[in-house]
Formats: C-alpha cells, sequence, structure tokens
C-alpha cells in the first residue's frame, strides 16, 4: 500500500477494566487519547469482574468515540483505519469494543484493523521515539510478563514468559494481605521506597538458563510470612514487606533482561504494560543498562506513564505499522481472549 504523507488511525482498547478510544497520526503523534477507568467499580470486589467490565464498556463507548474525534479535531472523513484490540483479555469486554469497531468499519467504510493487545503495550515506545530494530522488550502487566524479540514493527517473538503469575497479577495478590485496594501495584511501590529488604524472599528461576519466570512461590512465600505472623500475633513493619517483595521482583526481571540483551544484542530495549510505571523497576534498568559493556550502543525507550496501563493510543500506533503492511481485517473479525504473540525458534535471526 502506497504511504500517505498523513494516517489518522482512529483506535478502540477495551481488554480488561478500561475503555479508550484514540486518534493517533503517523503512527507516533496522539492527537486524543480518552481512558474511562472502572477502577472505583471493581475495588469493592477485590479485582475485577468480567460482567461488570463489559457493561461499563457498552455505557460508555460511544460516547468516549465521540470525545476523541471531538479533541482530535477531526471527523469521520480524515480517519484512514479503524484499529481495535481483539486479544487477549476478557472475552466479553474484548467484543464490546470489536462490535464498535466494526460497526463502524461497516458504516463507514473505513478500513479495519485488528491489533495484538501485547503488540500495543510495546508499541507505546513508538509514542515516545522512534525505535531501530531489533529490539527487545520487557512486556510487564497484570496478564503477562514476557521478554519479547522485535524484528521489526510487526514480528514480534517471545523468548520468555511466566510459568504463572505475571508480576501485576502478584502485586494485587500481596496486595489483599496488606489491605492495599486493587490495584496495589502503585502502593507496593511506593512503599518499597519506605522500606527495607529485610525478608529476603525467594528469587526463582534467577538463575536457570532461560528466560522464563515464576512468581507463584514468591507470592507464596510472602502470604505464608505474613499470616504465620498474624498467628503469633506478631506485627511486621508493611515498608519492609514492600520493598523485599519488590526486591525480589526487580531482581529476577532485570537478571534475566540484561542476559537476554547481551545475547541478543538489540539496537533498543523497550518496557511496556502497566508495572512498566513502576518506578523500582524502571530506575533499576537503567542502572543495569549503564553497565553495559561499552559495545552496547543500546537505545532506552521508556513510555510516559500515562501511556503504560491500557489505552487506545497505543494500538493505533500498533495499527499503523499493521497499515503500511496492507494487513487489515474483515468484519468476520472476532474477540480472541487466548490471542498470543508467537514463540521464538532457536535461531532468531
Amino acid at each position: 500500500m502506497d504511504r500517505k504523507k498523513e494516517v489518522r488511525i482512529l483506535a478502540y482498547e477495551s481488554s480488561c477494566d478500561e475503555t479508550s478510544t484514540a486518534v493517533v497520526k503517523n503512527g507516533c503523534e496522539v492527537e486524543s487519547m480518552v481512558v474511562a477507568t472502572q477502577i472505583k467499580s471493581h475495588q469493592r470486589f477485590g479485582g475485577v469482574v468480567p460482567e461488570v467490565a463489559s457493561r461499563h464498556h457498552i455505557e460508555v463507548i460511544s460516547q468516549i468515540t465521540t470525545k476523541a474525534l471531538e479533541e482530535a479535531k477531526v471527523t469521520w472523513k480524515n480517519i484512514d483505519a479503524i484499529a481495535v484490540t481483539y486479544g487477549p483479555g476478557l472475552v466479553g469486554a474484548l467484543l464490546i469494543g470489536v462490535s464498535a469497531a466494526k460497526a463502524a468499519s461497516m458504516a463507514t467504510g473505513i478500513p479495519l484493523i485488528g491489533v495484538d493487545h501485547i503488540m500495543g503495550h510495546i508499541m507505546a515506545a513508538q509514542l515516545t521515539a522512534k525505535i531501530d530494530y531489533p529490539a527487545l522488550a520487557l512486556q510487564v502487566s497484570g496478564g503477562h510478563t514476557e521478554i519479547v524479540l522485535l524484528k521489526d514493527a510487526t514480528h514480534f517473538e517471545i523468548v520468555g514468559d511466566t510459568r504463572d503469575d505475571a508480576v501485576g497479577e502478584a502485586y494485587d495478590k500481596i496486595g489483599r494481605v496488606l489491605g492495599v485496594n486493587y490495584p496495589a501495584g502503585k502502593t507496593i511501590d511506593e512503599w518499597a521506597h519506605r522500606g527495607q529488604d529485610t525478608f529476603n524472599f525467594p528469587r526463582a528461576m534467577m538463575e536457570d538458563d532461560n528466560y522464563d519466570f515464576s512468581f507463584s512461590g514468591l507470592k507464596s512465600a510472602f502470604i505464608n510470612t505474613c499470616h504465620h505472623a498474624d498467628q503469633l500475633h506478631q506485627s511486621l513493619n508493611k515498608y519492609d514487606l514492600a520493598a523485599s517483595f519488590q526486591a525480589a521482583v526487580v531482581d529476577v526481571l532485570a537478571k534475566k533482561t540484561i542476559r537476554a540483551i547481551k545475547q541478543y544484542h538489540p539496537k533498543t530495549f523497550i518496557m511496556g504494560g502497566g508495572v512498566a510505571a513502576n518506578r523500582g523497576l524502571r530506575d533499576r534498568m537503567k542502572i543495569e543498562i549503564k553497565q553495559l559493556p561499552s559495545n552496547f550502543d543500546l537505545k532506552v525507550i521508556l513510555p510516559e506513564l500515562k501511556l503504560c496501563g491500557d489505552n487506545a493510543a497505543m494500538i493505533g500506533a500498533a495499527a499503523y505499522n499493521l497499515y503500511n503492511e496492507g494487513k487489515f481485517a474483515d468484519l468476520t473479525l472476532n474477540a480472541d481472549p487466548s490471542l498470543e504473540l508467537p514463540y521464538a525458534d532457536k535461531i532468531l535471526y
């Protein structure tokens, strides 16, 4: 497909508990981004309730579509493609966004693009700076913890994955024990900076000869420590607990990611996902990368904090790359809650 001088994409994101629309120009300029959060609705349940999430998506998706167009000062005539997250995520939530995007495409004749949610998180970096390829991404969120190799702007392969809990999921689970409202990550991060690593929680698989992760044992060790203290009527310092948990998480993520960087020699390092907003992890990765040998000329892109959580701008960025390759969907596009990026072969490039 011939590239236009300007390509505007209207994007939808509704994979979990945020309903978002955005207008993105040329894959890197956010002309508008609207996010309707549902956090308060889910806090009383201690986590996301799928049926509640779907209902909230239905209630707001039409009005935030209009708002995104208005804030970008464009009309449907200025839109070159409509993009939507079609997986992974909660199937009911995904279906709301997919249905809205398909309806808009059918009504306007504007082509449709389906986007992988994880590809979107990683491509949030494209909204911050130009990505030089090959690149390596640490994708850390509530549902995913992965090291991903980017051969180019549309071909991603997982080289390391979590075998159980994702990092964000582990934060939320230990947050319940500490009495922290969902989502717990931001509060735990703040507490960690006020405490010390005194509990020495396990660093599972840190020395294993692979790039996979496991956080279930860490979560269990944390919960058992707290429950045992309760039984003995002992009081534990919540700041030290948070610092010890976060130190274990960051140690494993940093060590394995740096080892992957040394093996694959990417030109760019990216972090994506909600946990990419974690200050402890961001600071540690900056320190570790500065200590790489001088022959590593590595560009580092950490997306703005507002682009770490679920948002439609990241979907618009990823969709622009698919647009340039003519990778469009049709009206048979359906939600795929178990959608996965491909896993890497032994020889990647």
